[in-house]
């Protein structure tokens, strides 16, 4: 997925990059992406995963987050959950991927040259669980954009405006939906290091 919020270069005009790093086989959209108001239950459903998912890995689970716009009042969204899961190596599938697919998550996406970024999607919420090693600078990136939209009124409006005019383009897939922001967000990052040294 190259991030739920993404900054990470892409190559995927076309599908040569998402059907690389796709398990099971790329779905295609080909359709505009449906955009809602942000719904004050969406914590909620994060609450209730993040139970699951430590119920299932216990201290395997070093970290888990609500990321990604269902994570920001105020900001619209698709109504998937963003969940950051931080394991000890995600690279490391046999640790932690058999005990998720038995609880019925499913592996969705693996991205080892990102991160060894894991996607798996839930067997009840519509979610994305991003699976990534403790201490991958991706994980300190992800919740400083969070973080700076949840407190930034300015910042947040410009990407909603901004997610709203993309959505409304019909989309091959979804990950070129998530890559056409990168311009922004690495703008938006870019005022959020420099206001932070």
């Amino acid at each position: 997925m190259k991030s739920i919020e993404n900054s990470h270069n892409s190559t995927s005009a076309n599908d040569e990059y998402p059907q690389k790093v796709t398990v099971g086989g790329l779905k295609l959209h080909n359709a505009p992406i449906t955009l809602i108001e942000y719904d004050p239950h969406w914590p909620e459903l994060f609450n209730q995963e993040s139970y699951r998912i430590q119920s299932i890995l216990g201290r395997r689970a070093l970290q888990l987050e609500h990321v990604g716009s269902t994570s920001i009042p105020g900001l619209c969204a698709k109504p998937i959950i963003d969940i950051l899961l931080a394991v000890a190596d995600s690279s490391d599938e046999p640790s932690y991927v058999p005990d998720l697919e038995t609880a019925g998550y499913t592996l969705r996406m693996r991205e080892p040259d990102w991160f060894e970024h894991r996607l798996f999607k839930g067997p009840v919420t519509d979610i994305n669980l991003h699976v990534f090693s403790a201490g991958a600078s991706e994980i300190k990136r992800m919740l400083r954009f969070r973080d700076w939209l949840r407190t930034n009124d300015t910042d947040r409006e410009n990407y909603a405006r901004v997610k709203r005019d993309l959505a409304q383009q019909v989309w091959r897939n979804v990950q070129n939906y998530a890559d056409a922001k990168t311009e922004v967000i690495e703008e938006i990052m870019e005022w959020v290091n420099s206001s932070e040294q």
